[in-house]
Parts: C-alpha cells; structure tokens; sequence
C-alpha cells in the first residue's frame, strides 16, 4: 500500500523548492492555497482541469499583488505547484490559454456556449467547458468557482458589478457545469471578502512601512543637524589654564 503525502510532506517539500523567507502578510494566503491544493492532489476524486488551474493562478495573482520582492512570486508559485507534485508550467499555460479563448467573445457568446456545455463537445473554449460539465462526479474546489468568476470577469467585468444579477448570472452558469450552485455562491462571496480583506491589510502595512520609512529618515536628518564628537573642534592645549592647586592637596 502507498503512502499518501500528508500536509507536512507537501509543505516541507514547498519550503525545500523555496527556501526563501516568506513576507509574513502573505504566509497564511501561500499556506492556505498550498493545503487546499494538496488535499484536492491526494483525493481520489479529484480530476484536473483547466478551469481548475485558471482558479489557482487567479487566486495566486491576486492575493499575492504587492508582494516583495516581487521576483520571488513565480518561485513560490512554481514551489506550490511542485511541492502537490503538479507542473508550474502547465497549470500558468493552461489558464492563460482559458483566458485567451476568451479574446473577442461578448457576454452573450460565454452564456451561449456554458448552456451547450453539457451537450456540445466543439474546440477551444467549448470543448475546455464541456470537459468540465460531464466530469459530474469530479470532486468539487472552490478554486473552480474563482476560475468560472474569471471567465466573466474577463468578458464583461461591469456585469458583475449588481449582486443580484452577478449571483443570478453564476448560479446559472454553475448548473450548466453541474457545479454545485450553492457552494459556488458561498465560495464567491467568501473569495470577494478575502480579496477585500486582503486589500485593506496591504494598504495598512503600506502606511506602516511609510511611517517608519519617514521616522527613519528623521532620525537621520536629526543626527546629521546635531554636533558630535567629531565635529567639535577639541581645546587648544596650549591655551588651557594649570591645573588648580586644590588637585595635589
């Protein structure tokens, strides 16, 4: 019998891909996509796709926006990817491909094509959403709702903006995938919130830094201002006094 990778497997693996320090804003955000990811990798109903890896590297991307330094993303992404045993290349490639199908389609044509999901097995996009809608028994992630969000985020971002139609527009779109409609919507708004939350924690630690950055900076500007011991032009000895008589007695 094998062995399933366990959490602590996959993330000392992720630590020994990226050995780097993790900025401490982000750990959670890395931690909590590295265990969801490996806990989808070691079940057995989970079945890949590209719906799927749009998810992932949207959710990456966005919680990850102002991470410094910044040239250490793509090492943390790739060390995620590989520590679930999964390729960085594909899941970045299939996502960006998603999206490319999506160049040129209105917000009528996504629709037209998530309703013949389950009956139409065409090229492109088509046949990508059609992998998904008869996949019924493919173990659910939220990472697919965030990937489905993408697609009409990237068609038609104002269409999302009215709860009340965005909610409509991708419970529908949900079923048409045989998504469980309900978590979708819970798992969306959830997302939104996270991306909220995480804005304003970023905006909090850019003033925190800018304050120090300016307390810094002062206390620089005031040691530069005041006279120190080298600056002091030291007495002329040949003009000090002799020494009181009172020190010899």
């Amino acid at each position: 019998m094998t062995n399933l990778r366990t959490v602590s497997d996959t993330k000392r693996a992720f630590y020994n891909y990226h050995s780097r320090p993790i900025n401490s804003l982000y750990r959670r955000v890395i931690e909590e996509l590295m265990v969801e990811m490996h806990l989808l990798s070691v079940n057995v109903d989970f079945v890949y796709n590209p719906l799927y890896a749009l998810g992932v590297i949207t959710s990456f991307d966005r919680f990850m926006v102002g991470y410094e330094p910044e040239q250490d993303k793509e090492s943390i992404l790739s060390a995620i990817c590989q520590a679930v045993e999964g390729d960085p290349q594909q899941y970045r490639q299939d996502a960006e491909a998603l999206k490319s199908d999506l160049a040129n389609l209105s917000l009528g044509d996504l629709n037209t094509q998530l309703a013949s999901a389950k009956t139409t097995d065409g090229n492109g996009l088509q046949n990508k959403l059609h992998v998904v809608a008869t996949q019924a028994s493919a173990k659910y992630t939220r990472l697919m709702a965030v990937g489905l969000y993408t697609l009409f985020e990237t068609v038609d971002l104002s269409a999302l903006e009215d709860k009340d139609s965005r909610e409509e527009m991708l419970k529908t779109a949900a079923e048409m995938l045989a998504l469980p409609a309900e978590k979708v919507d819970k798992d969306l708004e959830l997302y939104r919130s996270n991306l909220d939350k995480m804005a304003q924690a970023q905006e909090v630690m850019k003033d925190i830094l800018e304050a120090e950055r300016k307390k810094r900076e002062q206390r620089a500007q005031a040691k530069a201002d005041s006279p120190t011991a080298e600056t002091v032009a030291p007495p002329d000895v040949t003009d000090t006094p002799d020494a009181p008589e009172t020190e010899e007695a």
